[in-house]
């Protein structure tokens, strides 16, 4: 069965293994584009979409780890 080409807000909050919140602020703030669709005006984001969120959320990672290197008081106080 293909991979449908629009998710759910629930569905990306599953994938990404945040809250629905945490979702929706993603979608408010601009960080992950999605759009309304239907009379209800419901949340939609385009796979295409998440994946491209996911790869840039790994750069900026992989640009926070060089620029903090292990070990350095300050990076200590970014873990949960």
């Amino acid at each position: 069965m293909a991979e449908p080409r629009f998710l759910r807000l629930s569905d990306v909050a599953e994938i990404l293994n945040i809250s629905a919140a945490q979702t929706y602020a993603l979608v408010r703030s601009g960080e992950l584009v999605a759009m309304k669709v239907g009379g209800r005006g419901q949340w939609r984001v385009e796979r295409e979409q998440l994946e491209a969120y996911i790869r840039r959320a790994h750069e900026q990672t992989r640009e926070f780890v060089a620029s903090h290197p292990f070990g350095a008081e300050d990076a200590t106080a970014e873990l949960d």
